[in-house]
This record gives C-alpha cells, structure tokens and sequence, in this order.
C-alpha cells in the first residue's frame, strides 16, 4: 500500500518519517506541487491543493488531520470514490474542554471584573455565584461536544446537549432534533458551540438563534467562524440578550485589522487555538485508521458526505 502526505503548513518530512515508522510494511512518501502521478492507495491530508487530487484521482482512501472536513468537501476535487476519514480526538478535545471552561469561569466568577480592580488599586469583592444561575447548552455532541459538556457538568454547572441525532450522554440532558433547538436556546445562559460546519448548521449562530438566549448570556464559539453571523452576534451584544462572546474561529483567519471584533468591549478574541493538533496523539490514531483500512476494514471516523461529518 502507498500513501502520500500532502498536508499544507505541516513540517512534511518529520511527519513522514513518524508516520512510516508507525505504519511499517506500508510505503509513505511526501507529495509536492507538481510531481508526476504516483497511483497512491491512500493519502494523509490538510488542506491540500486542487492538484493533488487532479493529479490523484484513483485514491482508495483519504485520512484529513483534523476532525473538520467542510472544506475538502466544498472544494470539489475529492475523488468521489474515495472514502473520507476524520480525525476523531487526538487530544482535542480535552483542549475544547478547558476553553470552555476557562471561558465560563472568566464570565461567571468576574474575572474581568476582578482585573479592572487590580488595574484600578481597588479591593473589591462580588457575590458567589450560583451555578443554576448558570444552565450551559452545548452545541454539537460527537466526540468532542461530549468531552466538553461532562467536562463542565462535572463542575456542577447545568448541562444540556443539542445535535441532529441525539442519544444518551450521562449527566447531561439531551434535546435532539430542529425542533428542540428554540427550547433547548430557551433554557442557556452560556451557548458551546462544537457543530461541524455543514449545509444544515452554516450561519446558525444568527439574530433569532442567540435571541432566544436567557438575559445576559454568553457565546463561546469553538466550531467554525461560518456558523456566526457576525452581523447579528453585534446587534445581539448591543440590544440583549448577549452579554459577551468568546470567539476563537472566524470568517475570515488571520481576523483582518480593523475588524469590529478586535476592539469590541465585550468580545474576547483567541486565534484558533482552542484545540491544537497533538502530533504523537494524531499520528498514532491516523495509523491505526491506515491499518484497519489496508487489511479491508472499515475504519471509525469514515465521514458521511451526505451529512457533512
């Protein structure tokens, strides 16, 4: 079995070289911007160029180095035979979790407010919260919403899950469905977002979705920057009932200068870093992935096209 690397960003030799060293009996080799077809079996890949799969189009099988497929799905060129396989963790989403967390916690204990204190030489106090004040509602429940909703319940804030599906995840209440979601926004005070961009969830973060939030809510947005309507989340700071965002995915990345966003008093901006890719964590799932894919299994995280994830 071959299997090309082409991954834009990534230090291409020292990832295959740990992934041939995982993958031994399996040839893995780099893939460059013009180089002659190779008729590889299969391909590790992050955001590779239209060519590679022009250049590729009998690929087998193809392993993206992220969980988030909307854009090799949006792009056009993905062989259609080909099945697609997502990363699934590899140390995210415990990464997730404690953005989330952090972000929380920086919201309900006033930590802004005990900062403005320290710069102002005052020692003041406010009054301890009272976690039911405080109803989380996660958004998206794969592996990663799981880790972060049980990660914050376990904190003794209320939790409730949303996704298409639904299905059982203890300590956290579930609501499943389109038609749960205005209950389930009714219900939030702080709103996770950890959907997978697809046709069904472009743009739900909008005017009428953050609207039915309960007063003086909280946006962490952790998904995609295409699941905001940046538009709307300024309407919604401004006239209720939003009372601040933590945003560390956008439209547009880097986020251009001059964006609303950067100055805005009650938008906290991070630059994609919610979740890293874990390079020994990653490399040993994706192997696992080749392995039960070259011995004719089907591997977990085999992307359904049709939904998007």
């Amino acid at each position: 079995m071959h299997v090309l690397f082409a991954a834009e960003g990534y230090d291409t030799e020292r990832w295959v070289g740990e992934f041939a060293k995982a993958l031994p009996g399996i040839q893995v080799t780099a893939w460059q911007p013009g180089d002659a077809p190779r008729g590889a079996d299969a391909a590790i890949v992050w955001q590779p160029p239209a060519e590679f799969f022009k250049t590729e189009p009998g690929l087998r099988g193809v392993f993206n180095l992220g969980a988030g497929v909307d854009a090799l799905l949006a792009s056009g060129t993905l062989p259609a035979s080909a099945t697609l396989v997502r990363l699934e963790d590899a140390g995210m989403s415990v990464q997730m979790a404690e953005y989330a967390l952090y972000a929380i916690l920086r919201a309900a204990r006033d930590f802004d407010v005990y900062d403005a204190a320290q710069r102002d030489g005052r020692w003041h106090k406010t009054p301890p919260i009272r976690r039911a004040q405080w109803p989380v509602g996660v958004l998206g429940l794969g592996v990663v919403g799981r880790r972060v909703a049980q990660s914050l319940a376990a904190f003794d804030f209320p939790v409730a899950g949303w996704s298409r599906s639904g299905g059982e995840v203890p300590g956290v209440e579930v609501h499943a469905g389109i038609d749960a979601l205005p209950g389930f926004l009714a219900r939030t005070r702080v709103l996770v977002n950890v959907l997978p961009l697809t046709d069904e969830t472009r743009d739900i973060l909008n005017r009428d979705t953050l609207g039915r939030l309960l007063p003086d809510s909280h946006l962490i947005n952790v998904g995609r920057g295409q699941h905001l309507v940046e538009e709307d989340l300024l309407h919604v700071l401004e006239n209720g009932p939003l009372a601040g965002a933590t945003l560390d995915v956008f439209r547009t990345e880097p986020l251009p200068e001059g964006h609303p966003f950067w100055a805005h008093p009650k938008i906290h901006v991070t630059p994609h870093v919610a979740a890293r890719t874990l390079r020994a964590e990653t490399i040993a799932q994706i192997a696992e992935k080749i392995r039960v894919f070259a011995a004719g299994g089907t591997p977990s995280g085999v992307v359904a096209r049709e939904r998007g994830y």
